[in-house]
């Protein structure tokens, strides 16, 4: 058999074979050079350690640092959104009080003491039809025949206008800008308005508890600021150094908190003399709030200076030759900072309540100051109640206040770990 024929045809055989392994060898570049998603499970890089292409969202968590990460995680928490919008409407509110107040905080009318709530109302009607109108409907004067004194009765026939961007008691914004404009306020010179009833001074209650605002808010910010300068500064020493400055701390944290709250603050608050001015009244209790409220944060620092100071960026600080007060504030504080505002913003509530609680009783601060701890004085007494209950406002503004900066405390503490 002659074998010039096989050749052709072997060499055909092997030219089928070179084809087809370059297409696969094309095929196989063509798939490296363009690497494809990994599916759900897979690791980014594959078993031949050819990198493949992460997911946009996936790229973005990993390149994202951690105050992002804070934000994309704190979002996710509904209540804590919430709770942070009603909180930054408080701050508002109390920064603009005297816009937003229709009368000022002290402004007395012996005409209408312990008048009820006038409802805002829109819509108009009149004999030629309805119409869009702000107003509130006045009083008529009744005298009880059992009890024989005057109670207001809320009267329809009787309409007050009421404006928005109206001129009212002349004022000064942030105490600088003279300014007689208030966001809301009745139209006509001496018009009542009370849109959550008087108090038994026949003060504008609503005036009044936006003006408390100011007070119980702030006093929470700046109760907070002085006990997380002592936790920190304290707790701080204590993790850092150890030794006896850790058992100093220690102890007289334990003894602080094994003292009953209430007879500390009224043993503390009666040592205030009656003579000193009310800003310094005010002064004085947050500084009081401050040196019971410290103790908590001082423990939580304490334990995370304990966990730190053995980390080799510390130990590479000191080998540098940084002084500890650099490697304390520089280094090491920063690495659970967002802990820190965790903790902060949930010890706010209890520096509000705090205060309340001691104005309620009558051994915090006291009047001309206006604060919700001090509205709530007024409904100490039964009857008041039960002839003003209105007077109970301020607690609801407490409630919403309290729990609004619970949530937002919340949110926060599940964000500050956001690799959990």
């Amino acid at each position: 058999m002659d074998n010039s024929s096989k050749v052709p045809q072997e060499s055909g055989a092997l030219e089928g074979v070179d084809a087809r392994r370059t297409s696969v060898t094309a095929e196989t570049l063509q798939g490296i050079d363009a690497p494809t998603q990994p599916r759900r499970g897979e690791s980014a890089f594959d078993t031949e350690g050819i990198a493949a292409a992460a997911p946009p969202e996936e790229a973005r968590v990993e390149v994202a640092g951690q105050w992002q990460l804070m934000w994309w995680k704190f979002r996710k928490h509904k209540l804590a959104v919430v709770g942070g919008v009603v909180t930054l409407l408080i701050y508002l509110v109390a920064v603009f009080a005297d816009f937003l107040a229709p009368f000022p905080a002290n402004a007395t009318s012996t005409q209408h003491t312990y008048a009820p709530p006038q409802p805002l109302r829109f819509i108009e009607r009149t004999a030629e039809g309805t119409r869009f109108r702000p107003h509130v409907y006045g009083y008529t004067t009744e005298i009880d025949p059992v009890a024989l004194r005057r109670t207001f009765v809320v009267d329809e026939s009787v309409t007050v206008p009421v404006g928005f961007f109206v001129r009212g008691a002349p004022y000064r914004l942030f105490g600088l800008i003279p300014m007689e404009r208030r966001l809301i306020g009745p139209l006509e010179p001496g018009g009542t308005m009370y849109l959550l009833g008087a108090d038994r001074l026949g003060r504008d209650v609503l005036s009044r508890i936006i003006y408390g605002s100011r007070i119980s808010m702030s006093i929470g910010l700046v109760g907070v600021a002085l006990s997380l300068f002592l936790g920190v500064l304290l707790g701080g020493l204590a993790g850092y150094y150890g030794g006896w400055v850790d058992n100093l701390q220690q102890r007289v944290g334990e003894f602080l908190e094994s003292i009953p709250s209430i007879p500390l603050w009224m043993g503390l608050a009666a040592a205030i003399p009656l003579t000193i001015p009310p800003l310094q009244v005010y002064f004085l209790i947050t500084v009081i709030l401050s040196v019971i409220g410290w103790t908590g944060l001082a423990r939580v620092v304490r334990g995370r200076f304990l966990s730190l100071k053995t980390e080799d960026f510390v130990t590479a600080a000191r080998l540098d030759g940084m002084s500890d007060l650099r490697i304390v504030m520089r280094h090491m504080v920063p690495n659970f900072m967002s802990h820190i505002i965790a903790v902060v913003t949930l010890s706010i509530p209890g520096m509000i309540l705090a205060e309340t609680a001691l104005s309620f009783l009558g051994i915090g601060l006291r009047a001309p100051i206006v604060s919700w701890g001090v509205l709530l004085q007024e409904a100490q007494n039964i009857r008041s109640v039960a002839t003003a209950p209105w007077l109970l406002t301020p607690g609801i503004a407490v409630v919403v206040a309290v729990l609004s900066l619970n949530f937002l405390g919340d949110g926060l503490r599940d964000a500050a770990d956001p690799y959990a």
